[in-house]
């Protein structure tokens, strides 16, 4: 989860205090979404190349996503290579615009026709991506020497941050939690299945995204924008088709909740005050839905330090670890996540997604408790280190679990027409837990000190 980049032990909820989920929504003429299919696999060409276009899609996206996000830091470390600051900044605002924003987007997503939400996430994302490495091009080609020039440039690669943020955020609720169902109960595709594959693609990217770009950058910073550059310019019209003839084949796509259809004249008005009686209604409906508490242990995990991200590879750096060590680990690391794909589906359908999810928030708790355990009482701190690695590796499995689990129960439990403000604040949750365990570290900062972010 990075950004499930967390393993944090989440308070879980016991199988007597497990949410009641809502009874099924009536099947109506408008939202044929029943039934929710779990078969594992169709033999129909249609159903596959739906299916294909789907995972098409949703690869250039996530792939794109990460490498821009990973890129962009490692542009802005080689244009500023003596402070943090500029990095700490665009981070903090990126971040910062997901949870202020991000229960609009799902408002928008709610009440938006699908192809025109999912067609704009797509554009701007590309558009953002493909202004900031202009912008980073000419950046590299005239230089650092003019401050108040690079205090403006940096301030519209904010923005622009923000905006790619946003649109990914609009891309991944709009399919994830909504394209998703609809294609499961209209298509032949099982939902658990469509969810496991979505899963490996977005730890492949996750993995292969910063793994190609660094190696490209290692080269050359210029190519590695220009690399950047066309991967954006290339993607985005093969993500627009895509989408288009997913929207094409399934008929219920074009069909939105009738609960949206009669809010929306409620929805038009944009002055302030309506605003903030929109995002307290929202965030109030958030909070009270009946599957309000697994989605806030699985935003919980990431107030975390203990994953192969930032603040970890960072500590692990100041021991007698190497790259290619710390890269070998995070490899481990993915491999064993990946692994969670496939044992995830097996655990539901044996047992149900609850108690898979409780199942694997106990497996997660375990490994990263002893591994807290170890590091905190091992004299020695190469060998607590290792021990703490070993530990995050294996919690990864639980991790991954957890997180399938919960995207079922969600998605199963939230009404066709809340799934998008529902998941947005879902989104604002992660977002600022997050940044809860960058400021674990801005406290804690000494390299002694980890134990204490590795403790909460």
């Amino acid at each position: 989860m990075d950004n499930k980049s967390s393993e944090e032990t989440a308070p879980f909820l016991s199988e007597s205090q497990s949410p009641q989920l809502p009874s099924p929504i009536p099947r109506e003429d408008h939202e044929p979404l029943e039934p929710l299919t779990f078969e594992t696999s169709s033999t129909d060409p249609t159903n596959k190349a739906i299916k294909y276009r789907l995972y098409t899609s949703h690869l250039l996206s996530t792939f794109n996503s990460r490498v821009f996000e990973f890129a962009a830091v490692l542009f802005l470390a080689h244009f500023f290579p003596d402070t943090l600051l500029p990095v700490s900044v665009y981070a903090l605002v990126r971040a910062g615009a997901a949870i202020c924003f991000a229960p609009t987007v799902g408002n928008f997503i709610d009440r938006g026709e699908r192809l025109r939400v999912v067609r704009l996430s797509i554009v701007g994302q590309r558009c953002a991506v493909i202004v900031s490495c202009l912008l980073f091009w000419a950046m590299f080609a005239v230089g650092s020497d003019h401050a108040f020039r690079n205090g403006l440039l940096l301030t519209v690669l904010c923005v622009l941050a923000c905006v790619e943020k946003l649109c990914t955020i609009m891309n991944l609720i709009a399919v994830e939690r909504d394209w998703v169902v609809v294609i499961a109960g209209n298509s032949g595709c099982g939902l658990e299945m469509l969810n496991s594959q979505m899963r490996r693609i977005d730890l492949f990217c996750k993995l292969m995204g910063p793994l190609f770009i660094s190696i490209v950058d290692g080269q050359s910073t210029m190519v590695a924008i220009r690399v950047t550059l066309g991967m954006s310019l290339l993607s985005v019209t093969v993500e627009y088709y895509a989408i288009a003839k997913i929207y094409q084949d399934i008929p219920a796509l074009r069909k939105p909740p009738a609960e949206a259809q009669n809010d929306n004249e409620r929805y038009q008005s944009t002055s302030p005050a309506n605003r903030l009686r929109r995002i307290y209604s929202t965030l109030t409906t958030y909070i009270q839905h009946p599957v309000f508490l697994p989605s806030l242990s699985l935003s919980l995990l990431y107030f975390t330090v203990l994953s192969f991200s930032g603040q970890m590879v960072t500590y692990l750096l100041t021991l007698p670890f190497t790259s290619t060590q710390i890269g070998l680990m995070r490899t481990l690391s993915v491999v064993s996540e990946m692994s969670a794909t496939w044992l995830a589906p097996i655990a539901m359908n044996r047992i149900g997604p609850i108690r898979a999810g409780l199942w694997s928030i106990n497996w997660q708790m375990l490994t990263c408790g002893a591994a807290a355990a170890l590091f905190c009482t091992l004299p020695h701190p190469t060998i607590s280190a290792a021990a703490l690695a070993t530990g995050v590796i294996l919690s990864r499995v639980g991790l991954w679990s957890f997180d399938i689990s919960v995207q079922i129960i969600v998605q199963e439990g939230v009404e066709p027409s809340e799934r998008g403000s529902f998941s947005s604040m879902e989104a604002s949750a992660q977002n600022f837990f997050e940044l809860c365990s960058w400021a674990s570290t801005v406290v804690f900062a000494k390299s002694e000190q980890f134990q204490w972010p590795a403790l909460m």
